[in-house]
């Protein structure tokens, strides 16, 4: 059954038209009144209580522009990760950061966090980070759409490593992890984290890496270096491959 995203209060027996995005699946998928749909709002751009699982609805007229649904019944169904897990990265270049971010919100993280760095390849600022971030949240909408995640990881606005560092733990809840994907010696591994429901919030760095001088910056802000093994991964691989290990 198809499943849409639908930032709007959901209740059973409730007649709503469905969002500009949503609505244009509906037509691309040739669904026509009396189909069956599965809607969830737990998710960017709805500030209202959130129902939780999801919903089943049928769609009871179709527009040319616009779709109306009926909501059907609450169903408390949650296929979400078994800890509270956030990224923040510098941006990888090119389409990789599209696909960092469609496989991150498959796997469950609660935000993404995407950085300017020494080393970025990516630069972006105003309307043009802005397009961005929208891009991104619409990647990550269809990513729980597909997968059947039922909340929708938030991808905030671009900011440099140092603001962001200024002020990283706020939202967080208060018993957060806070881990630097690094190399250097010494650096515990990731898989000590493994076994806890602890929150956890990680670093990782662009291609080649986190300077020297933003590793430490990272490690005074109250980040701990943790690793995951000898090998250098790519960016992407490495943010992706500690997710999966702690989600």
């Amino acid at each position: 059954m198809p499943r849409f995203f639908c930032p709007a209060p959901l209740s059973t027996g409730s007649l709503l038209e469905l969002p500009a995005g949503a609505a244009r699946h509906v037509q691309v998928l040739r669904l026509q009144p009396g189909a069956a749909i599965t809607l969830f709002n737990h998710g960017p751009g709805w500030d209202g209580p959130r129902s939780g699982g999801e919903f089943t609805a049928t769609v009871t007229r179709m527009g040319r522009s616009d779709v109306q649904v009926e909501v059907g019944a609450h169903l408390a169904i949650e296929r979400e990760a078994g800890r509270e897990v956030h990224l923040a990265l510098g941006m990888p270049a090119n389409e990789r950061m599209d696909w960092l971010v469609e496989k991150a919100a498959e796997l469950g993280v609660r935000s993404i966090q995407p950085l300017m760095t020494e080393r970025s390849v990516l630069r972006l600022a105003d309307a043009r980070a802005e397009k961005k971030i929208a891009h991104w949240q619409s990647v990550a909408i269809s990513a729980c759409e597909q997968c059947g995640g039922n909340r929708v990881p938030l991808v905030h606005p671009v900011r440099t490593l140092a603001q962001w560092l200024a002020g990283y733990r706020q939202g967080l809840p208060d018993s957060s992890a806070a881990l630097l994907l690094s190399l250097r010696e010494g650096t515990q591994s990731v898989r000590q984290w493994v076994s806890s429901s602890q929150p956890v919030l990680f670093l990782s760095g662009p291609e080649g890496g986190l300077s020297p001088a933003e590793e430490n910056s990272a490690l005074a802000a109250g980040f701990q270096a943790a690793t995951l093994g000898p090998r250098v991964l790519r960016s992407e691989t490495a943010a992706l491959t500690a997710l999966a290990l702690l989600t």
